[in-house]
């Protein structure tokens, strides 16, 4: 009869060789030889040990079979050789050796000896071939034999590939862990993944931050170009944020256009404030989608646990909330969660309904800032800048409602408002004196705005040279064909067009040697730190006047506060200033009043050196001095130090504890002291909350607070006196 081919014994010449001969065929190949009495059963096990044949050779399954200890006595050749051996060399080798783990802990690999040490049966094991190049996985079956007198004699046993099924597993494993457009981890796999870190790091103290980052302006980009372009855009923000964040397994997109990112152990905010400035940086660089220039930027919320919230949806809540806030104040920032943003969404909510009804109350008004030419002193022009005082809350600033009028749609009446009254002012003044009036991105994609300029001027009478539009880079988002019919109208009337913010990170050449601007405003973020020490910024400003000379264009720094700051733009020889150290803004009676009394010339006035930036506030918080706790109000604060009120006649050299709130703890040396004030200068300075304001880089650990409370009590009495007790007595 016709019987597969068994395996020759080679070189082995001990018993396993022997039962390899004999091996699973061989042994039913006996049992068929035997003489049985019945042709029929005869030719029924010829049958099957043909059918066997065929199913080896078919490749869909395999059989194999081991003797006492566990040693193959018998294997498939085929799928031998998909191990890369013969049949021959493989008997005798541990039946276990031929696959590794089924996963990186080896219980797969325990499982398999300790179901063959305990004789047990099994069925459609999944173990992985471990032979190097072999990559398959089969599904192993095996069952315990005995002898007549019940002595186990080994193994026979089937196996088979499942190396496609397992793959289309991991295949969907991977669908639903992994964003399928960038390779990111999905919402569902980061929000696991930050349940288990926070539950783990809660029991170790430990701290975790995490990024919740939104794309500005992305829609326009599916708009503009179409979806293929969006999805390529996203993908290059993906290869951005990880360049950044180095950790793939920490950096997620939640689904459209926003994306989060886990930080263990990090909860220093000077380092995540500079991380999130970095990203924001990146993601606002130009990108090129299938040829086309495409200018997008990002905004980021950041949350630090267990500060902002210990669980994931606490966390998460609290970092979208800071997103809200770093979108809300103007895009393009970063802003770190506080308590007061609670407050502070429910203010937008109210201030949006105000804003409504505010030019018809008319607490809306325009203040105007002299733009001075730097060899002559002499004003050269105005811009208008809009001012809002709220019938309750007094003077809003425009850094506020200004995003508040972007997002309700309020923008473009408002904007309106600012060009005929500016036009209106204007025209009452000296007739060499320029007004420059901001146009919002919003207000420049909208056809209709050469209209309204142009109605404007004519309203007004005022000649169209004198009226100065600013624009932001950020127009220039898909370089469009309607952008340059927008420029070309707006030239048409005759009015002037300056760059405004020139350098704040949507800078590209290309676009300057066709948009027709008739001047550069540098952003005062150069000219701030342009004074300091190995700072660069000046270099800076050097090249964009050299490349606003080459284009024939007059340039504007802007925010000039002190002497040493006017003298550098000066040797930069930047054409115009614009700043505290010559004028604050200023209402149109008194351009009129200056315009009566002919050329209008300031002296400049400030300190004589950049100094770091103060902020104004009546804050409380406490001061702590030997264990003793004082109130008191903050009246002006910076990185470095602040002036405080509310102790009496505190010896110089006092060394304080100051409590902001929320952790956020200083030490401060009393530098200054009179009566009741002091100046006082931090021991570590503090950072930026990428919001215009101030925080402290680290906050103390809820956990040290909880601990601390149960092992003090009460703060005793003050050892100095009060503003509050002094006025009482």
């Amino acid at each position: 009869m016709d019987m597969p081919s068994r395996i020759a014994p080679g070189d082995q010449g001990d018993h396993r060789a022997d039962e390899g001969q004999r091996g699973f065929f061989g042994r039913i190949g006996s049992r068929a030889a035997r003489p049985r009495g019945d042709a029929a059963a005869n030719l029924q096990t010829r049958e099957a040990l043909l059918l066997l044949q065929n199913y080896e050779e078919s490749g869909r399954g395999w059989f194999w079979s081991t003797d006492t200890d566990g040693r193959l006595t018998y294997i498939t050749d085929p799928v031998a050789r998909t191990m890369g051996r013969s049949a021959t060399a493989l008997l005798g080798t541990p039946f276990t050796d031929l696959f590794l783990a089924a996963d990186s802990h080896g219980e797969r690999q325990r499982t398999l000896p300790f179901l063959l040490t305990r004789q047990s049966k099994f069925d459609d094991l999944p173990l992985r071939g471990a032979f190097e190049g072999d990559d398959r996985w089969w599904a192993i079956s095996g069952r315990p034999q005995y002898d007549a007198g019940g002595k186990f004699t080994g193994y026979r046993g089937s196996g088979t590939d499942i190396t496609a099924q397992r793959r289309s597993a991991e295949d969907a494993s991977r669908l639903a862990l992994y964003d399928s457009l960038t390779g990111l981890a999905n919402r569902f796999n980061i929000s696991k993944r930050l349940d288990a870190t926070l539950a783990a790091f809660a029991q170790q103290q430990r701290p975790c931050a995490i990024m919740l980052l939104d794309l500005d302006r992305f829609k326009q980009v599916n708009d503009t170009l179409g979806h293929p372009a969006g999805d390529a855009l996203l993908k290059q923000v993906a290869e951005r944020l990880l360049k950044i964040v180095g950790d793939k397994q920490m950096v997620s997109r939640l689904g459209g256009d926003e994306f989060q990112i886990i930080l263990p152990d990090v909860e220093d905010r000077g380092k995540l404030g500079d991380m999130a400035a970095d990203i924001i940086a990146s993601l606002s660089q130009p990108y090129s989608v299938d040829g086309s220039r495409c200018i997008i930027g990002a905004s980021v919320g950041i949350a630090i646990a267990p500060f902002d919230g210990q669980s994931s949806d606490d966390l998460v809540r609290n970092a979208d909330l800071a997103l809200y806030a770093a979108k809300g104040n103007g895009r393009g920032r970063f802003a770190f969660y506080s308590s007061d943003l609670h407050r502070a969404a429910e203010d937008r909510r109210v201030l949006e309904e105000d804003l409504r009804d505010a030019l018809a109350r008319g607490e809306i008004a325009l203040a105007y800032q002299p733009v001075v030419n730097t060899r002559t002193n002499m004003v050269t022009g105005v811009e208008a800048l809009i001012r809002w005082m709220h019938r309750d809350r007094g003077a809003i600033s425009p850094a506020l409602f200004i995003p508040i009028a972007e997002e309700a749609n309020l923008i473009w009446p408002l904007g309106e408002w600012v060009l005929r009254k500016a036009c209106e002012d204007a025209a009452s003044w000296p007739a060499d004196m320029r007004v420059a009036v901001n146009v919002s991105p919003i207000q420049f994609a909208n056809p209709e705005l050469p209209a309204v300029v142009a109605k404007a001027l004519a309203a007004s009478g005022l000649p169209p040279d004198r009226l100065e539009l600013e624009i932001t880079e950020s127009v220039f988002l898909g370089d469009t064909a309607e952008t340059n019919r927008m420029f070309n109208a707006l030239k048409g009337l005759g009015v002037r067009l300056a760059l405004d913010d020139f350098g704040t990170g949507y800078s590209s050449l290309g676009y300057l040697q066709s948009a027709p601007f008739d001047k550069i405003k540098i952003d005062q973020s150069f000219v701030r730190g342009a004074t300091e020490k190995g700072s660069r910024n000046g270099a800076i400003i050097a090249a964009i006047v050299a490349l606003a000379e080459a284009l024939d264009m007059e340039t504007t720094a802007e925010g000039i506060e002190s002497l040493d700051q006017l003298e550098l733009v000066r040797k930069l020889n930047v054409s115009h200033v614009q700043g505290y150290v010559y004028s604050q803004p200023v209402p149109s009676a008194d351009l009129v009043r200056h315009g009566e009394e002919g050329t209008w010339t300031i002296k400049p006035s400030g300190p004589a050196r950049q100094r770091n930036g103060r902020f104004s506030m009546f804050r409380k918080v406490s001061a702590i001095h030997d264990n003793h706790r004082y109130p008191v109000v903050i009246r002006n604060l910076s990185a470095t130090g602040a002036f405080i009120e509310g102790i009496l006649d505190v010896p110089i050299g006092t060394r304080f504890v100051i409590d902001f709130g929320e952790g956020q703890l200083v030490t401060a040396t009393v530098r200054r002291s009179t009566k009741h004030q002091q100046g006082i200068e931090f021991e570590q300075t503090m950072v930026s909350d990428g919001n215009g304001g101030l925080c402290t880089r680290h906050r103390v650990s809820p956990y040290l607070i909880a601990a601390a409370t149960q092992q003090t009590s009460a703060l005793a009495l003050p050892a100095f006196t009060t503003t509050s007790d002094w006025k009482a007595a």
